[in-house]
């Protein structure tokens, strides 16, 4: 081969190498083009729908959750899945809007009589007990604030006038927010009802998801234990809770309690918050005791009465909470109260089911690497049983 034909062959390869590389630059411009693309609509996409995320997250747990419920209905009266969905959120609607309001009209009640004894001089404050001044740190302001109440109460208020004033904002503040939260339980209802409807194309565009992300085999589990996280969480935490507030509601209501409304509104809080609620339990029952307005038999029934109600999680949470989820019940118990403080009541159920999911690859991981170590080491073993068989020295 002479030198020319040489020189060709090599001009021949540095041009194929040059579009190679021309065809490679091509490539990775139009990925990152189209990546690009792809970031920017997905970001607009969120942009459009984040005033709609937390209406959608509520009525996506809801629709989780009482989708069973749904289709129980929906096989009694024929397959009708929109009538079913329709039924179930009128009656969820009409069992949440119906003891809320009623708690809400019982506190509207306790301050409007608050506020009118307080104006008619009429509002009384017993004398404060020795055993408060005793109390660390704070026994002696508070004995204090509740003496000067006791001696005169107008010229208290008079003083504490601008605390008050902030105060007052801040509980209508909670007010308005309490409203506008059963508003939007309500309008994730309608959402959830709607969902359920078509509860059957949504259940396979979800598996369809996991899959894709997962694989088949995964996926699939993936996906199931993702809706009975979330069925487990909605059930044992939040319905527990409110379920407890309605009971000590209603039983403080019976009871004559002062403040009902509020105290079982505390109630649902520290429920959630997975606080006991003797916190409030305890004291109404004091108040009952020593109040005088109740004669020994009445007040044995609404001691036992409330402390019924008060326990009532102790007896409901081991049923629900944990019921048919892949996952250890203390693991979903602590990714709810980790998500609840960090992004409240809708990131109770996202913690809940992002430690279950975190658990079950985990656990995937470690029984695949067992797997192979069992499919690995007789396989080794049988080599070096033959290397030694084959072995002069053996």
């Amino acid at each position: 081969m002479d030198a020319a034909e040489l020189l060709g062959e090599h001009m021949s390869e540095y041009a194929k190498e040059l579009e190679r590389d021309r065809r490679l630059a091509t490539l990775l411009m139009d990925v990152i083009i189209r990546a690009s693309v792809i970031f920017i609509l997905a970001a607009l996409c969120f942009r459009v729908f984040a005033p709609f995320l937390v209406l959608m997250v509520w009525s996506l747990i809801l629709a989780i959750t009482l989708y069973p419920l749904q289709g129980m209905l929906a096989t009694r009266i024929g397959g009708r899945q929109g009538l079913a969905a329709t039924v179930i959120a009128i009656l969820a609607i009409a069992l949440i809007v119906a003891p809320t309001a009623v708690l809400l009209n019982s506190i509207g009640d306790s301050v409007q009589g608050l506020i009118d004894n307080v104006r008619e001089g009429t509002f009384e404050v017993p004398a404060p007990p020795a055993s408060v001044a005793a109390l660390p740190i704070v026994g002696e302001r508070i004995h204090g604030y509740w003496q000067q109440a006791h001696d005169d109460l107008p010229a208290l208020v008079h003083s504490l006038q601008p605390k008050i004033g902030e105060l007052a904002k801040s509980a209508l503040l909670m007010v308005a927010s309490l409203g506008g939260g059963i508003l939007e339980l309500v309008a994730a209802l309608i959402v959830a009802a709607i969902m359920m409807a078509f509860g059957d194309s949504g259940e396979r565009a979800i598996r369809a998801i996991f899959k894709r992300l997962a694989g088949v085999e995964r996926g699939t589990q993936l996906a199931e234990l993702s809706v009975a996280t979330i069925r487990a969480v909605a059930l044992g935490v939040v319905g527990v809770a409110f379920i407890q507030a309605m009971l000590v509601g209603l039983s403080l209501l019976v009871a004559g309690v002062p403040w009902a409304g509020v105290l079982a509104g505390i109630v649902l809080v520290l429920a959630i918050a997975q606080i006991p609620a003797a916190l409030v339990i305890l004291p109404a029952i004091a108040y009952i005791w020593l109040s005088g307005n109740y004669g020994n038999g009445a007040a044995i029934g609404y001691t036992v009465l409330l402390l019924v109600a008060g326990l009532a999680d102790n007896v409901l949470k081991p049923l629900m909470l944990g019921r048919g989820v892949d996952a250890p019940m203390p693991l979903i118990l602590i990714g709810a109260l980790g998500g609840m403080a960090a992004r409240g009541i809708v990131g109770m159920f996202v913690g809940a089911v992002l430690l279950a999911l975190g658990y079950r690859l985990v656990q995937g991981w470690v029984a695949m690497n067992a797997e192979e170590r069992r499919f690995v080491a007789p396989a080794t073993e049988g080599a070096e049983t033959a290397g030694r068989r084959e072995s002069p020295v053996a």
